[in-house]
């Protein structure tokens, strides 16, 4: 069984290709299969994003493999999955994607503290390529300035 706060899956290029504007958390629709292949840690929302159908926000393309016993009803791999959110946080971030053309990326899937599975999204948009250089060069720097008051430090 996983524990309150267990990271099920992780998104970890979102920060990578996104500036990250803001975090919502969300619910999200599950059948049951689905909770123990999450709850043993298989999943994948690297490829994932979050969008409008029917007045609703949904994941899409979030892989969450089958779960290895003998059950007699599979799920769908990759099935459009339904967010739980509040009608204005849902209004409030489908304007955002519509009008400011921001795209809504999945950070990762944990367990909350009652044991529910919730989706850390995140409101992003989208980097360039120089952004992509510039924030290597910017952490590379960092490392080495921590590296040489560490070494300075030992003197």
């Amino acid at each position: 069984m996983s524990l309150p706060g267990h990271i099920a899956a992780q998104n970890r290029r979102a920060r990578h290709d996104y500036f990250i504007v803001s975090e919502v958390e969300a619910g999200i629709m599950l059948v049951g299969t689905e909770i123990k292949s999450l709850r043993v840690g298989k999943g994948n929302v690297n490829e994932a994003y979050a969008g409008p159908m029917h007045d609703e926000l949904y994941l899409f393309n979030a892989y969450i493999p089958e779960y290895q016993s003998k059950m007699p009803f599979p799920h769908e791999t990759r099935r459009p999955r339904k967010l739980l959110l509040h009608k204005r946080e849902m209004a409030k971030l489908m304007g955002a994607i519509t009008k400011d053309g921001m795209t809504l990326v999945p950070l990762d899937i944990h367990f909350g503290p009652r044991g529910l599975a919730k989706v850390q999204l995140g409101l992003a948009k989208g980097k360039k390529l120089h952004d992509k250089r510039e924030a290597i060069k910017e952490r590379d720097w960092n490392r080495d300035k921590a590296r040489l008051m560490r070494e300075k430090g030992k003197e």
